[in-house]
């Protein structure tokens, strides 16, 4: 049998290096080139890594610490509450606690819930101007979740109501009677009607009264609003 031996043109195509080949082939002598500069990447990177772990941790630690903080204020204030009822008592129980965990944890989910909660406290203690603060502040830090935003405006009505401050009150309820949520619309209308009402402004009180009337589903003030309006 005849030698097949490999033609010249076959070894060249062999001597040659594939696309693989030759990238990997300059990705090496690349990396010769410079590895000063890529320790000092790799290092930077594992620096940046480092930190970001270290703020992780001490931001888990921060929740944790303020979940057990405002658990032991919310349970002291239970059981100080629950012997005679006694609002005021129960908020100059735990009124040091909430402060430190405004103070120190603001940031975190337990320190923003802890602003709604403590300012429910105040207001049933009738500290009302402290509530108000605290429901301010809630509404610029939670005022864009879901439930959260209707709730708040309603809650500072009220407590502009109890500060005789009627116009004040009424910007808040209007927020709510003008917005795309339907949460609390109808607490906030029949609150605007009554504001009316103590101003004199009858017709803007019906108006409230109509659309309570006139709204779907069943609300506790539609049987009132409906009495308003005959």
């Amino acid at each position: 049998m005849a030698n097949q031996g490999v033609s010249n043109e076959r070894k060249r195509e062999l001597a040659q290096m594939d696309p693989f080949q030759e990238g990997l082939t300059k990705s090496v002598k690349w990396a010769s080139a410079h590895k000063q500069q890529l320790m000092i990447s790799v290092g930077a990177l594992a620096g940046v890594v480092v930190v970001f772990s270290a703020i992780m941790f001490s931001f888990k630690q921060s929740e944790i610490k303020a979940s057990e903080l405002a658990a032991k204020a919310y349970e002291k204030y239970e059981e100080q509450y629950s012997q005679d009822r006694d609002a005021q008592k129960g908020y100059d129980a735990v009124k040091d606690d909430f402060k430190t965990l405004l103070d120190e944890y603001p940031n975190t989910s337990a320190g923003r819930m802890a602003l709604i909660n403590f300012g429910k406290i105040c207001f049933e203690a009738k500290d009302y101007d402290q509530a108000f603060d605290l429901y301010s502040r809630a509404l610029s830090s939670m005022g864009d979740k879901a439930g959260v935003k209707n709730f708040l405006l309603c809650a500072l009505g009220t407590t502009c109501e109890l500060r005789n401050d009627l116009e004040q009150a009424k910007s808040y309820y209007m927020r709510v009677e003008e917005g795309t949520s339907n949460l609390l619309k109808d607490d906030a209308r029949f609150a605007l009607a009554l504001i009316y009402e103590k101003l004199n402004d009858t017709d803007a009180g019906r108006q409230m009264y109509e659309k309570i009337a006139e709204s779907q589903g069943a609300s506790v003030y539609k049987a009132i609003a409906q009495t308003k309006i005959k």
